[in-house]
């Protein structure tokens, strides 16, 4: 993935609606979900959902596809797989990234 493509997939999540929007389809899975379902569980008006799916859509987060009457949205987990390796591409210089047991952690307030 290129920089643009990057740039406009995190632009896209950075919208509390469609981080939850993608989330929602993320644990929806491959079966996906129709606007309509969309709508109920996130308690959204279906004018601002096809907005906020029109956008994850144009930035390649969430695939349609047309099953008779309805249209199912899924999230692309290949594209966003993507953007996480390229957030995490050459990370801590090489060398594994997992946390130690005994690494600071500030929520078990261990010592650095």
């Amino acid at each position: 993935m290129n920089e643009e493509q990057i740039i406009k997939s995190l632009a896209a999540l950075a919208n509390q609606v469609r981080l939850r929007v993608f989330r929602v389809l993320v644990v929806a899975g491959a079966q996906g979900l129709t606007p309509s379902i969309l709508a109920e569980q996130l308690g959204v008006a279906a004018t601002a959902l096809s907005f906020h799916l029109k956008e994850l859509s144009n930035a390649g987060l969430v695939t349609q596809e047309r099953i008779g009457r309805n249209l199912i949205y899924r999230a692309d987990f290949a594209r966003m797989n993507g953007v996480l390796g390229y957030l995490t591409d050459n990370c801590c210089e090489g060398a594994g990234c997992e946390l130690k047991p005994d690494a600071c952690c500030p929520a078990n307030n261990q010592a650095c």
